[in-house]
């Protein structure tokens, strides 16, 4: 069995930070930012690796409120459905989140 090559510090942190803020977990990546900003990884890509993650967050939030409500048998709020075929929309300024 060959050993898996080993991420980047930099990449390690961007998913750490990027899924912390998805999971809404409570340490909000802070430290990550920190490693981020030593490892020298510009601010546009730092807030780009945000607006994705908090978009994703909005997006599955979003999703399961309306399911929820389809649920509860109250007509569930509209919710944006455009994006390609893994159900993803671009955020507000336009990344694309898949």
């Amino acid at each position: 069995m060959t050993e898996a090559p080993q991420l980047h510090n930099s990449i390690v942190a961007m998913v750490s930070l990027a899924s912390g803020i998805a999971a809404n977990h409570p340490a909000m990546g802070q430290c990550q930012l920190e490693r981020l900003r030593a490892y020298g990884v510009p601010d546009e890509q730092i807030n780009a690796v945000i607006e994705i993650a908090r978009h994703i967050r909005d997006e599955a939030a979003e999703k399961l409120d309306f399911a929820f409500d389809e649920k509860q048998g109250v007509t569930p709020v509209e919710i944006a459905t455009e994006g390609d075929a893994c159900g993803c929309s671009p955020t507000p300024s336009g990344q694309s989140c898949c």
